[in-house]
């Protein structure tokens, strides 16, 4: 029986998009045990985690442009050296200002795995292939998130989470360096012209605006919950320990499940609905969040996380309906402001702790699900608009 000639390169996109992952969300469990190492407050801990996401956002437009004029395997490459040494750096840094400056570097250089990786795919996999590798980069990217979480806060002793950042290192040289030699050359590409849809012509439509704030906004929430979490689980009245806390983080492969039937869900009933019922899911999960069991925790998660991936599901297909050219410069502002709002989310959210606790970051989130609640609304609307319209005619 003939081996399935792509099967190897699905494993190495895997690989690489799973380290990189992994590289991001390592010191997000232990945040209490580096605001007590440190001695600073919930807020300046969670920089290590928002300075990474922030440098994701500011560097992800710049990668996208660089993709499209230079071969990309290099870029690779050089992308993996900078964050792995920079991940060596956050495993060394003696005070946390270089641990965050770290990170951030971190944070700029991804985009230059991630952004460039799925350019990479797009130009060398052929059409009937595309969808089954980009489903390996997506399971990537969910089982990445886990990974680091665990071999941050459950793997590992909590108070050793420098040796997390090593181990990480690690994986992400060994997997850069395995899809620079593995990964198929790119054919060089043929001069083409100028794409005629500018970045501003993206950014400006109301349409499109509109759907870029529901993917800040989903974001904001789904990032403060879990940035936050381990501070409230830690507190009264639960006292759970760092590894209790981390196993709490399982209820984010629901988003390798959710994000396939969302999409489907989507195709039935409209990607407004799909907003709609994915903000109230999520907002069901910020509830269940106060309620001081264990059980309930669970269950607020995993409601959280499905909530999350229908919105970001429904928005990103709604995104790429309405746009028919300059489709790369949308989804780039779409994951821009991403981002951006995870990163807006982690910052405001410390403010909210510190001034009233779980209950301040609960409402905060509850305030910024209006956004894609409201904007399914409107996708309800301008959908049965355009049906009427049409049935006028």
């Amino acid at each position: 029986m003939a081996r399935d000639p792509f099967s190897r390169l699905q494993w190495l996109v895997f690989a690489l998009a799973g380290a990189v992952f992994t590289t991001v969300y390592i010191p997000q469990p232990v945040l209490p045990v580096l605001r007590q190492q440190f001695g600073v407050g919930e807020g300046v801990a969670s920089l290590t985690v928002s300075a990474v996401v922030l440098g994701i956002a500011l560097a992800n437009l710049p990668f996208g442009a660089l993709a499209d004029r230079l071969p990309i395997r290099p870029i690779l490459l050089s992308g993996g050296l900078v964050v792995s040494l920079a991940g060596i750096a956050s495993a060394l840094a003696p005070n946390l200002p270089l641990l965050v400056a770290a990170r951030f570097i971190q944070g700029l250089f991804i985009p230059a795995l991630t952004t460039c990786l799925v350019t990479y795919l797009g130009r060398v996999m052929p059409p009937e292939r595309l969808n089954v590798v980009m489903g390996s980069y997506v399971s990537a990217t969910v089982v990445g998130g886990l990974s680091g979480r665990l071999l941050g806060g459950f793997l590992l002793p909590a108070t050793h989470w420098r040796w997390a950042f090593f181990l990480a290192a690690a994986l992400l040289l060994l997997a850069t360096l395995a899809g620079f030699l593995g990964l198929p050359r790119e054919e060089t590409p043929l001069p083409q012209a100028p794409e005629p849809v500018r970045f501003r012509d993206v950014l400006f439509r109301h349409e499109l605006l509109r759907i870029y704030g529901v993917a800040a906004g989903a974001f904001f929430v789904f990032s403060s919950v879990f940035n936050y979490m381990p501070f409230y689980l830690h507190g009264a009245p639960f006292h759970w320990s760092t590894r209790a806390v981390t196993l709490l983080y399982l209820s984010y492969v629901v988003g390798v499940v959710t994000g396939p039937l969302a999409g489907k869900l989507s195709n039935r009933v409209g990607n407004g609905r799909a907003m709609v019922l994915g903000a109230l899911i999520f907002a069901v999960g910020l509830g269940f969040t106060l309620v001081p069991q264990g059980w309930a925790m669970a269950l607020a998660l995993a409601l959280v996380c499905a909530g999350f991936f229908t919105i970001h599901a429904s928005a990103a297909g709604a995104l790429n309906r309405k746009v028919s050219s300059g489709r790369g410069r949308a989804n780039g502002f779409y994951v821009l402001f991403y981002y951006l709002g995870g990163a807006l989310g982690i910052t405001l959210s410390g403010q909210a702790y510190h001034l009233a606790g779980w209950h301040g970051v609960v409402a905060l989130a509850g305030i910024a699900l209006l956004v894609p609640l409201g904007t399914g609304l409107m996708e309800i609307q301008a959908t049965a608009t355009a049906k009427q319209e049409t049935a006028n005619r």
